[in-house]
């Protein structure tokens, strides 16, 4: 009976160790989310500057005419693909779900950024080690691998990098997408993606519908193409930057949930240790008492 009580004791004592840690990461978690999520919020000023920007250089350049709703030369275009995974663990399906939404867009024929069988196979860039693996498994071998960004101010760098690779690979015909996950205010998250480019007829529609917010009209200094490529760099940027930290609050949304659901199974397992650790420490009283007892009556019939 010792034994069993000591070996519960034992079991508490570990259950309780291990819920420790388990709240330590959940705030962990809860507070990473809060931290991509104000990076993107934070976003919005600049994006909404660079906009501005872009509608004014386009604008100048008479581009209302613009180019066709949707270039048939595109159709055949190489096809640059970015996909953001998780490299580290308690985040369940999270790598599967994008990968599977990667091959889905890719394989479905007539779908943005579908390849069929006349289309160019696409170069595939994987940011972790973890969804690399997964698209070598579904045939999609990606050309180059980065690390995961471990926190706000590591996603700037890698987006450089990015930008740089992409660069090498992409021709102004070129379709780049991006497929990450993103959270959602319903569940964990769910896969999305984006094309970026190319910067079609209806993209230079979009900017140059943006209303100047004063009645001071605008004027592009310097060269218009310069200043223009340079907007386009920025917009991207900011692009890539929104979807590495929309990425990062996903993974840290599905750990935190991983960890509340933890939590609660290491509650409900307290709860039943404790009951039994009860059951058994009041079996030994009684067991106690009742030698006391036998004893005192054994004693007392003794002449």
């Amino acid at each position: 009976m010792t034994d069993t009580r000591v070996g519960l004791r034992r079991q508490i004592d570990s259950a309780g160790d291990l819920q420790g840690v388990v709240r330590t990461m959940r705030a962990m978690a809860a507070s990473s989310i809060q931290a991509y999520r104000q990076s993107v919020l934070a976003l919005g000023a600049y994006h909404r500057a660079v906009e501005l920007g872009l509608g004014a250089c386009l604008r100048d350049q008479g581009a209302q005419s613009g180019l066709p709703e949707d270039e048939p030369a595109a159709r055949d275009s190489a096809v640059v693909v970015i996909v953001f995974g998780a490299d580290q663990g308690l985040v369940g399906a999270f790598n599967d779900v994008v990968v599977d939404h990667v091959v889905r867009a890719l394989r479905a024929p007539g779908a943005s950024g579908a390849v069929g069988s006349e289309g160019r196979a696409p170069e595939v860039w994987a940011v972790g080690e973890r969804v690399h693996a997964r698209l070598c498994d579904a045939g999609l071998t990606p050309r180059g691998v980065h690390a995961v960004p471990t926190s706000v101010q590591a996603i700037a760098p890698l987006v450089g990098r990015i930008q740089i690779d992409a660069e090498t690979q992409r021709t102004p015909l070129t379709r780049l997408l991006v497929f990450h996950n993103r959270p959602t205010a319903v569940g964990l998250y769910t896969p999305v993606q984006q094309c970026l480019l190319p910067l079609d007829g209806r993209w230079r529609r979009h900017h140059v519908a943006q209303r100047w917010p004063t009645r001071v009209v605008p004027q592009v200094m310097g060269s218009h193409s310069g200043t223009l490529r340079l907007l386009v760099r920025e917009f991207l940027f900011i692009s890539l930057f929104r979807a590495c930290a929309e990425s990062l609050a996903a993974e840290n949304a599905s750990r935190l949930a991983a960890m509340e659901r933890a939590d609660k199974n290491i509650d409900e397992l307290l709860a039943d240790l404790r009951t039994v650790h009860q059951r058994v420490r009041q079996a030994a009283i009684d067991e106690e008492l009742f030698d006391v007892v036998a004893g005192f009556d054994a004693q007392s019939a003794r002449p």
